[in-house]
Formats: C-alpha cells, sequence, structure tokens
C-alpha cells in the first residue's frame, strides 16, 4: 500500500474517534451515593461490633455475637436500600465492597473490644 493511501486510512480512523459526552451530574449523584452507603456500611460496622461485645462480655457462649455480626453482614445491602431507596444505582462491585467492608469492621471492633475489656471467651 502506498504511503499516501496509509495515510488517509489513519487520518480517517482517527477522525472516525469521539470521546462520549461526560454527564458530571450523574457522576456526582453516583457518587454522593456511595459515599452515603460506604457512611451506612460503617455505621452496621461499629453497631455490630458493639453489640456483639455487648453480647460476649454478658457471658454469652462465643457462637451468639458470632451469628449476630453475620445476620447483619447477610442484612447489610437490605438495609442500606431501605434507608437510601437511590442505592439502586450501585453496581455488583459496590454492594460487594460495602459488605465487606461491614464483615472486616464489624470483626476487627468485636476483636479489639474483647482484648480491651479482657474477658476471657
Amino acid at each position: 500500500m502506498a504511503k499516501k493511501a496509509r495515510r488517509k486510512l489513519e487520518e480517517e480512523e482517527a477522525a472516525a474517534f469521539e470521546f462520549p459526552a461526560f454527564d458530571e451530574g450523574a457522576f456526582v449523584k453516583k457518587e454522593f451515593e456511595l459515599a452515603m452507603g460506604l457512611a451506612l456500611a460503617s455505621l452496621l460496622a461499629i453497631l455490630a461490633g458493639l453489640a456483639s461485645w455487648g453480647l460476649t462480655i454478658s457471658g454469652l457462649p462465643w457462637y451468639a455475637p458470632f451469628l449476630l455480626g453475620l445476620l447483619v453482614v447477610a442484612l447489610t445491602p437490605s438495609l442500606i436500600a431501605r434507608i437510601r431507596p437511590s442505592s439502586r444505582i450501585y453496581t455488583k462491585g459496590d454492594w460487594a465492597g460495602l459488605v465487606v467492608l461491614v464483615f472486616f469492621g464489624w470483626l476487627a471492633l468485636w476483636f479489639v473490644l474483647v482484648n480491651i475489656s479482657a474477658v476471657p471467651v
């Protein structure tokens, strides 16, 4: 192929591509909703951690606070969806991140509080 024909094809291909329009409003709305979901998930993790610690220091077996925490983790998507109806814009990855945050936040807070209170389990 001649240089002139090749250059013409490259110019046509370069001119054919255009960036899609960026919707700033939708972007900001989704980021705000994700921040609210993050705040709610953090609050759920703190509440579950405190509740598990309370059950632990009250003398219940270890599996009672553990099951309570797992219940909160399992109900996280439905609780957030009930509190924030506009959370329908979350993707599967967003939900997975929130559930993981609640799980590890609850577990870490529960373990730290049990270790600080020095309650034999």
